[in-house]
């Protein structure tokens, strides 16, 4: 007796958000070439991003960082605070080293794209975090800490959770810090991939994270990280 052939997994669904309407048109037409990728709706401000994705309940959303009445930044704010399982999301921008773009990630979004990415770098984003990952760029990411850091009108103090990492989790952090993925840290440390999930689990615990992203912003901003480079 033949086995049945495994179910075919169900199209990642994406919400395109951008104030350009022939930005959406590439996005999608990018996209929906791909059979495991389905766009699912689209918006042209984040007004009407925030109850679009909420009714919608997509997999990933691209958010423009810049559109009118609500930016990239406030729209992820709101539907991060408002949904019991939200999406992740991916601020588009212009400008890699945008001051917009490190509040969007501080804001809660999972990394960030360029406009000028090649389809294959937008198709490859989209998956990457919806499996989870974040999608960082350590040199820009480094660079906009520095920045907001300079724009401080006084320097961060050390944080406290710093003291309580373990060796092997502030190894991971700093790991975390230039761009590696799971896998890619299993391999460097020797170690697990079930057992760097759980490193990862316990920094993101102790930064008070929701995410990759967010711990290595905290990262920078408790002067775990070099802010300088």
């Amino acid at each position: 007796m033949t086995a049945a052939a495994p179910a075919a997994r169900p199209p990642l669904r994406i919400v395109l958000c951008d104030d350009e309407r022939m930005v959406r048109t590439a996005l999608r037409v990018i996209l929906e070439a791909e059979a495991d990728l389905e766009v699912v709706g689209e918006a042209s401000t984040g007004a009407e991003a925030v109850p679009l994705v909420r009714s919608l309940t997509p997999d990933v959303v691209l958010m423009d960082v810049r559109m009118p009445e609500i930016d990239g930044i406030r729209a992820t704010e709101q539907i991060l605070a408002t949904m019991e399982a939200p999406p992740r999301i991916v601020v588009v921008t212009t400008f890699e080293n945008d001051a917009h773009v490190y509040d969007a990630l501080r804001a809660g979004a999972a990394g960030f794209l360029l406009k000028r990415a090649d389809p294959d770098e937008l198709i490859g984003a989209v998956r990457l975090v919806a499996r989870g990952d974040s999608l960082l760029f350590p040199a820009a990411v480094r660079s906009l800490a520095a920045a907001h850091a300079a724009a401080a009108a006084t320097p961060s103090a050390a944080a406290p959770w710093i003291a309580r990492l373990t060796d092997r989790e502030a190894d991971v952090l700093r790991l975390m810090g230039a761009g590696l993925s799971n896998h890619e840290m299993s391999e460097r440390l020797g170690v697990g991939p079930q057992t760097v999930k759980t490193h990862v689990a316990s920094v993101l615990a102790k930064t008070g994270s929701r995410d990759r992203t967010q711990a290595v912003i905290a990262a920078y901003e408790g002067g775990f990280l070099m802010k300088k480079g």
